[in-house]
C-alpha cells in the first residue's frame, strides 16, 4: 500500500514508520536549534530585539551607539549604584537594575559593544521610558524628545565633556532675520537647533530642500511687519541664516505630512536624491569655516502608510568605513564599503503604476523611504577607541556567563535528545519487523492513534488506553475496528510491559452480541425501503368495516424517516453505551435524559393521543389504515399507541370541547355587553382630558391605562383573550396608599399611564369589575371665578416622599442606561427631512414588527398583572416595581418612528461624545471633525463628556449637520486614525522632564 487502509486492521503501512526505517540524521532526533546560531559572529555588530512595534527605537539606538563621542561621554557618567560607588562592586546574587536613563543607555551600549549574544533585549530601556511596545510611534518625534531628555539629564553632570556632549555633537544655531523694506532695519532672533526639518514636497534633490528652508519670505499685506524704527507696519523680508553647524548634522525629511482634505497623515513616497559628501558652505552666513560633511546614516521607513510599516537603519562604522544595515535582530554588512538601498526601495511600492527611480551618479543615492539623513563633519583625525568601563564590563561578563550556561544547557539537551532518538530508532526497527500478526498466531488489537504517537518522534507515547473502543459489554466494539490495528502478541507484550495501560484486547475481545445487534439493524435498514413501498400501496386501499386502525396523518407522512432515525439512535446507543467514553456518570445521565426527550418527540402515532392518553377528538388529524399496514408499521414501532377503528374518542376531551364552546359564547356575549356599556372607555375620542377639564362635571375617576389596554384586547378578541375581572389601581399607589402622580404630571408626561373615567361610566365599571382602590380627582372653584384658579384635589392624596423617590429613580435610569436606542437625523440645507406623502414608507421595520406583535393572540397573562384574578388583593410596589409597571404600561404608538435620513444607534450613558461620533462616522461616512451635533437646540461639543451628562436619553433624536462631505472614505483604516486622536508619547518618560 502507498498509504494506510483505515478500514483494514491488518494494514500497517503508512502509519509513520518511514521516518525510522533506514539511516537517520542525528539532527532529526531533536527540535532544538543549535545554540551557536545565537552567538555573535567575529567582528559583527549586535542586534536588538523588536518587542512588538519598537523597531523605530532600535534604529536610533544603533545610530547613537555608532556615534563614538556620544558613547564615550556616556561611559564617563558615574554610576548611581551604591555598591559600585562604594567600590564594592555589584553582588553576584543580585541582578543589576539601572536607576537612570543614562545608566540604561550605558548598560545597553556596553552589551552592544562586548556581548557574545547575536542580539540583546532592550526591554529595560524601553520600560524605563514608559513606551507602549505594541504601538508604533512617530520616529522623528521620538528622536527629538529623547535628545531633549538626554540633554536635560546630562546637564547635572560635573564633567563638562559629559555635560555638553549633546550640544557639541548635535546642536547648531540659526537666526530668523527680518529686514524692513523701507528703512533697512534688520532684526535677528538667534535660536538653537538639533535637526533641520526639510520639506521634500515638490523637490528632487536634498540641496533643493535646504535652499527652500533658507529661502527669503516676503511679508506683505495683512502679514506686514511692525518696524521699531518706522513705528509702523511695513513690507519686509524674512529668512533663516545658518550661523553654526554641529559635528553631527541631522536632516529630517518631512515625509509624513497632514492631509487637510482627508484629515489624516499621509506618507510622501517621492524620490529624494542626496550625495555622500555634502558641502554646507554655500548655505552658511560666514564662509570661512570647514563645512564639508560625509554621510554616516540613512534611516528608512518601509511601507506606504504613515500609520504602519517597518523602520531600519543604514549606518556607517566610523572605525572601518563599512556600511551596515540594522534590521532589529538581523545585521547585514554591505559589500565594498558602499551604501546599498535597492531592496528597501522595492518594498514600498504603493501601486502597480511604478514610479521610475531617477538615475544616480557615483557618490549619490536616491530614496523614497529615507526619512532622516545623518551627516558627520569630515575630519582627518583618527576615530576614537572607546573602552567599556570596568564595572560595565563586569556586568557584560556576567551576562556572557549566563549566555554560555544557556548554550551548554541547550547543547546537553540536544545530546540527550539524540541519545534517546538512537535508542528509539533501534527499538522501532526491531519491533516494526515483528509488528504484523502471522496467520494462526495469537494477536492483540491496539488503537491506530497510539501506534502513530509511538512512531512520532516529537511526542513520547503515553500509556495505552483502549477504553474508548469498548462496547457496553466491556469488549471491542465492532464499529471501532476501523481505528484499530491487529499486531502480534510478542510486540503487544513489549508495549504493555514498556508503556503500561490497557485493557488488553486479544483474539477473544470482539463482542459477538454487538455484532448480532449490528446485523439486525442493518437488516431492518435494508428492509425499510421495501416495506415503505408496501405500506404506501396498502394505504391506497379503502378500509371497510371495523378492521382498521387509527393512525395520525403526520406520523404517516414521516414514518420512514422516524423509523430510520430510530434505527440510527439504536446504533448510536450501542456505540456510545460505554460510560467511560461519555465521561462521568452525571454527563451520561444528562445525555440519556436528552435522548429520552427526543424519543418522546419522535414517537410514532402519538400525534393523535390527547392529554388524557386517549384517542383525540379531531378526525382531521387522523385516518384509518388496514390491519396489514398497521402490522407492518408495528414492526418498526412496537411501542406505538394502538387505536382500533371502533375505538371511541376521549370522553373528557368531548366534555372540555363542549365547555370551551360554551365559554367562547359566554365571552362573546360578555364582551358585547361590556363594549356597549362602556362605549366611552372603548373609544379614546370620547374620554375626558385633564388638560381641558369638561364643564359638565367636577369629578373624574382614574384607572390605569394598562387595565384599559387589557380590557380592549378582550373586547376585540373575546375568544382568544381572557376576560378582565378586576381593576388593579394599586399599581398607581405607593406602599403608603398615596397617589404617585401630581395633577400637573397627569396632564403631561404621566398622561400615558392613566385613563380618565366619567362618573356615570365609573358606576358601570364598579358593577362589572372588582375595584381594589378608588382614585378620584375633584375640581373646586368659587362662583364666578376664573377657571384657571380652580383647585384640583385627589383621593387618595399625593405622597410627596414616594413621588420624589420616583422622580429620582426616573432620572437615575435615564443617566445609567446601557444599550439604548437613539436616533441620528442628518440635516440637509438646515431643514429636517420630514415624512413625505407616503408615511407608511418611513416607518422602520422594527416599528412595523411591533405593530404586528400587538395583533398577535395573547393567551397568557402577565404574572405581574393582577386584574385577571378574581381577588382584589392589594399589591404593594416599590419604586423599582413601579418603573417596571410604567414601562409595560407605555403604549407602543408613543415610541419614536424613524423617518428617511435617520438611523438608529445603540449607545450607553457612560460612553463619550467622541465614541458616539465614531459610530456616526460608520453610519453616515462623515468624519468626526466634520460633525456638528445638537439635541433640542443645544449644541454638543465636548468630546470628553458622557452622553448621560449631555442630556442624551433613550429615544432621543440628535441632529447631525456635516460641514463638508468627504468623497473618499474607502481607506476607513486611515480615517480611524483620525477618529482616535494620537496620544503620541503622552504619559511616557520622554515627557517627564
Amino acid at each position: 500500500c502507498r498509504r494506510n487502509c483505515r478500514g483494514n486492521p491488518n494494514c500497517l503501512v503508512g502509519i509513520g514508520e518511514h521516518v525510522w526505517l533506514g539511516e537517520i540524521d542525528e539532527n532529526s532526533f531533536h527540535n532544538i536549534d543549535d545554540p551557536n546560531c545565537e552567538r555573535r559572529k567575529k567582528n559583527a555588530f549586535v542586534g536588538l530585539t523588536n518587542l512588538g512595534a519598537t523597531c523605530y527605537v532600535n534604529t536610533f539606538l544603533q545610530m547613537w551607539f555608532l556615534n563614538l563621542e556620544l558613547r564615550q561621554a556616556l561611559y564617563l557618567c558615574p554610576s548611581a549604584n551604591r555598591e559600585y560607588a562604594a567600590g564594592e562592586g555589584i553582588p553576584k546574587d543580585k541582578d543589576y537594575e539601572p536607576q537612570t536613563i543614562c545608566e540604561h543607555l550605558q548598560y545597553l551600549f556596553a552589551l552592544l559593544q562586548n556581548s557574545k549574544r547575536r542580539y540583546i533585549d532592550p526591554s529595560g530601556f524601553v520600560k524605563a521610558l514608559g513606551l507602549d511596545t505594541g504601538q508604533q510611534q512617530d520616529a522623528q518625534e521620538f528622536s527629538k524628545l529623547f535628545m531633549s531628555l538626554l540633554e536635560d539629564t546630562l546637564s547635572k553632570q560635573k564633567n563638562p565633556d559629559v555635560r555638553n556632549i549633546v550640544q557639541k555633537q548635535f546642536c547648531g544655531e540659526y537666526a530668523y532675520v527680518t529686514v524692513c523694506n523701507r528703512c533697512g532695519r534688520e532684526s535677528k532672533l538667534v535660536s538653537k537647533f538639533y535637526e533641520l526639518e526639510l520639506n521634500i514636497q515638490g523637490h528632487k534633490q536634498l540641496t533643493d530642500c535646504i535652499t527652500e528652508f533658507l529661502k527669503e519670505e516676503k511679508l506683505e499685506g495683512d502679514n506686514r511687519y511692525f518696524c521699531e524704527t518706522c513705528q509702523s507696519k511695513q513690507n519686509a523680508t524674512r529668512k533663516i541664516r545658518l550661523l553654526s553647524l554641529p559635528c553631527t548634522l541631522n536632516l529630517q525629511l518631512m515625509r509624513f505630512v497632514f492631509d487637510r482634505q482627508t484629515g489624516h497623515k499621509k506618507k510622501l513616497n517621492t524620490y529624494i536624491g542626496f550625495s555622500e559628501l555634502l558641502d554646507m558652505e554655500p548655505f552658511m552666513e560666514q564662509k570661512n569655516g570647514v563645512y564639508v560633511y560625509e554621510l554616516s546614516a540613512v534611516l528608512i521607513h518601509r511601507g506606504v502608510s504613515a500609520y504602519s510599516g517597518h523602520y531600519i537603519a543604514h549606518v556607517k562604522d566610523p572605525q572601518t568605513g563599512e556600511w551596515y544595515k540594522f534590521n532589529d535582530e538581523d545585521i547585514e554588512k554591505m559589500e565594498g564599503k558602499k551604501l546599498q538601498l535597492g531592496i528597501e526601495e522595492d518594498l514600498a511600492e504603493p501601486s502597480k503604476a511604478q514610479t521610475r527611480k531617477p538615475k544616480c551618479g557615483k557618490g549619490t543615492h536616491c530614496s523614497r523611504n529615507a526619512y532622516m539623513l545623518v551627516y558627520r563633519l569630515q575630519t582627518r583625525e583618527k576615530s576614537l577607541t572607546v573602552e567599556v568601563p570596568a564595572f560595565l564590563q563586569e556586568l557584560v561578563e556576567r551576562d556572557n556567563c549566563k549566555f554560555e550556561e544557556w548554550c551548554n544547557e541547550m547543547a546537553e539537551m540536544r545530546k540527550q535528545s539524540v541519545a534517546r532518538g538512537k535508542i528509539k530508532h533501534e527499538e522501532v526497527k526491531e519491533l516494526y519487523k515483528r509488528l504484523p500478526a502471522e496467520a494462526g498466531s495469537p494477536y492483540d488489537f491496539i488503537s491506530l492513534e497510539w501506534l502513530q504517537k509511538w512512531l512520532d518522534e516529537s511526542t513520547p507515547p503515553k500509556p495505552i488506553d483502549n477504553t474508548a473502543c469498548l462496547c457496553a459489554h466491556g469488549k471491542l466494539h465492532p464499529d471501532k475496528i476501523s481505528i484499530m490495528k491487529r499486531i502480534s502478541e510478542y510486540v503487544a507484550d513489549f508495549f504493555y510491559r514498556r508503556y503500561g495501560g490497557g485493557p488488553r484486547l486479544n483474539v477473544k475481545a470482539l463482542c459477538k452480541d454487538c455484532v448480532v445487534e449490528r446485523c439486525r439493524i442493518l437488516r431492518l435498514k435494508n428492509q425499510l425501503n421495501e416495506d415503505y413501498k408496501t405500506v404506501t400501496n396498502l394505504l391506497k386501499i379503502t378500509v371497510k368495516g371495523n378492521d382498521g386502525f387509527w393512525v395520525g396523518k403526520a406520523s404517516l407522512r414521516s414514518w420512514r424517516q422516524l423509523a430510520l432515525e430510530q434505527l440510527n439512535e439504536q446504533d448510536e446507543d450501542a456505540e456510545h453505551s460505554n460510560g467511560k467514553m461519555n465521561g462521568n456518570a452525571q454527563n451520561k445521565d444528562e445525555s440519556n435524559e436528552e435522548k429520552r426527550e427526543e424519543e418522546e418527540e419522535l414517537n410514532f402515532n402519538e400525534d393523535i393521543v390527547c392529554p388524557h392518553g386517549d384517542l383525540c377528538i379531531s378526525e382531521n388529524e387522523r385516518r384509518v389504515v388496514s390491519k396489514e399496514a398497521w402490522e407492518k408499521l408495528k414492526q418498526y414501532f412496537p411501542k406505538a399507541p394502538e387505536f382500533p377503528n371502533n375505538k371511541e374518542c376521549c370522553s373528557q376531551c368531548k366534555i372540555l370541547e363542549r365547555e370551551g364552546e360554551e365559554n367562547e359564547a359566554l365571552h362573546k356575549m360578555m364582551a358585547s355587553e361590556q363594549k356597549t356599556s362602556l362605549q366611552n372607555l372603548f373609544h379614546d375620542k370620547c374620554r375626558p382630558c385633564l388638560g381641558s377639564w369638561p364643564q359638565e362635571t367636577d369629578e373624574l375617576y382614574i384607572v390605569s391605562q394598562f387595565f384599559v389596554e387589557e380590557w380592549r384586547k378582550f373586547v376585540r378578541r373575546p375568544t382568544r383573550c381572557s376576560p378582565v375581572s378586576s381593576v388593579g389601581n394599586s399599581a398607581l399607589l405607593c406602599p403608603h396608599g398615596g397617589l404617585m402622580f401630581t395633577y400637573a404630571s397627569m396632564t403631561k408626561e404621566d398622561s400615558k399611564l392613566i385613563a380618565l373615567i366619567w362618573p356615570s361610566e365609573w358606576e358601570r365599571i364598579q358593577k362589572l369589575f372588582v375595584v381594589d382602590h378608588v382614585i378620584k380627582i375633584t375640581r373646586t372653584q368659587a362662583a364666578g371665578a376664573d377657571p384657571e384658579s380652580a383647585l384640583y384635589v385627589s383621593e387618595p392624596k399625593l405622597c410627596p416622599e414616594c413621588r420624589e423617590g420616583l422622580l429620582c429613580q426616573q432620572q437615575r435610569d435615564l443617566r445609567e442606561y446601557t444599550q439604548a436606542t437613539i436616533y441620528i437625523h442628518k440635516v440637509v440645507d438646515n431643514k429636517k427631512v420630514m415624512k413625505d406623502a407616503a408615511p407608511e414608507l418611513n416607518v422602520s421595520s422594527s416599528e412595523a414588527e411591533e405593530e404586528r406583535e400587538e395583533n398577535k393572540p395573547e393567551g397568557e397573562q402577565d404574572p405581574d398583572f393582577n386584574q385577571a384574578n378574581g381577588g382584589a388583593k392589594r399589591q404593594k410596589i416599590s419604586h423599582q416595581n413601579y418603573i417596571a409597571y410604567q414601562k409595560q404600561g407605555i403604549r407602543r404608538s408613543t415610541r419614536h418612528r424613524k423617518v428617511r435620513g435617520e438611523k438608529a444607534l445603540l449607545v450607553s450613558a457612560n460612553q463619550t461624545l467622541k465614541e458616539l461620533k465614531i459610530q456616526i462616522m460608520h453610519a453616515f461616512s462623515v468624519a468626526p471633525f466634520d460633525q456638528n451635533l445638537s439635541i433640542d437646540g443645544k449644541v454638543l461639543s465636548d468630546d470628553t463628556a458622557t452622553l448621560g451628562s449631555l442630556g442624551v436619553i433613550p429615544e432621543s433624536v440628535i441632529l447631525l449637520k456635516a460641514d463638508e462631505p468627504i468623497a473618499d472614505y474607502a481607506a476607513m483604516d486611515d480615517v480611524m486614525q483620525v477618529c482616535m486622536p494620537e496620544e503620541g508619547f503622552k504619559g511616557t518618560g520622554l515627557l517627564g522632564h
